[in-house]
């Protein structure tokens, strides 16, 4: 009883494998509404030019379905032309490499080549087209260190792929001193309170916010994310957006304190004095994921 059992359960799952491979290679007859033999006086050209536009369509069309060509003159006209590995007839409708050896055996009734294949196999049916779906993974990010200087706000015409910035602290009042302007600029930053709001309508509002948070950078590098990836067509992979340090083009030595914090500065004031505001920068990174479709 055992071995029956599995002799049993052996030939299900031989029969499923071999049901999925006829559906996977399924082939669709020729449509032979269009199809019409090359016009030519001299019978033998016509069907190697016929052949040549066609051979899968030819053997089904203009010999099976429409007696339009002998399957004994076909054989004729193409044996001496027969190389499967090399193309011997070029004509004026394209090129002709012989007969299959399914073809073969059926032109010939089982005299050459071999018989008791499908007809997919002697006439070349064309396999039906499958949409297949591939899912592409595209990484975005804040790109080289000197990419950006955060010194335009999202309303202002932020890019994909941008440093994500806070907003702008209060001015620093107008001191004769670069530095001092700077370092009142870096607390008055550091002071002021935000109500942050992230809603979109049309334009982003900014405003300052208390050191940061890294919950803070985290959604804006996921705001970036969603933006970057929209930008490639695609769509944001959530939980994959990560912040870091911070980028500065404002290096000098004492004015730019804090590692990875990024800082960048600009002077609102046009003479020889200093009025500052400052900002904190990161850099950014996350994965998008953008299905492509094709045939096959």
């Amino acid at each position: 009883m055992p071995k029956l059992f599995a002799a049993t359960i052996a030939l299900f799952l031989l029969l499923g494998a071999g049901y999925g491979l006829t559906q996977a290679a399924r082939a669709i007859p020729w449509d032979c509404s269009d199809w019409q033999a090359f016009a030519h006086d001299d019978r033998t050209t016509a069907i190697l030019e016929s052949l040549a536009e066609n051979r899968g369509q030819t053997l089904y069309c203009g010999i099976d379905q429409s007696d339009t060509f002998s399957k004994a003159e076909t054989w004729q006209a193409g044996k001496d032309r027969n190389e499967r590995d090399d193309t011997v007839y070029w004509g004026e409708r394209g090129s002709f490499r012989g007969f299959i050896a399914a073809q073969e055996g059926w032109l010939t009734d089982g005299e050459s080549g071999i018989t008791g294949q499908s007809i997919a196999t002697i006439f070349e049916f064309p396999k039906e087209t499958r949409r297949v779906k591939r899912t592409k993974r595209i990484t975005v990010g804040s790109g080289a260190a000197d990419a950006d200087t955060c010194m335009t706000d999202l309303r202002e015409g932020r890019q994909p792929g941008n440093l994500i910035c806070s907003g702008w602290g209060t001015a620093s009042g107008v001191v004769s001193l670069e530095t001092t302007g700077i370092r009142r600029a870096e607390v008055n930053w550091a002071n002021a309170q935000d109500s942050e709001s992230r809603a979109w309508n049309g334009a982003w509002t900014l405003a300052w916010e208390t050191f940061p948070t890294a919950a803070y950078w985290q959604t804006r590098a996921e705001d970036a994310a969603a933006r970057a990836c929209r930008a490639r067509g695609a769509r944001y992979v959530a939980g994959s957006a990560t912040f870091g340090p911070g980028h500065s083009d404002f290096a000098r030595s004492g004015l730019n304190r804090g590692a990875g914090l990024g800082w960048f500065y600009v002077d609102n004031e046009a003479t020889l004095n200093y009025n500052h505001q400052a900002r904190q920068s990161r850099s950014w990174m996350a994965t998008c994921k953008k299905t492509v479709r094709r045939t096959r």
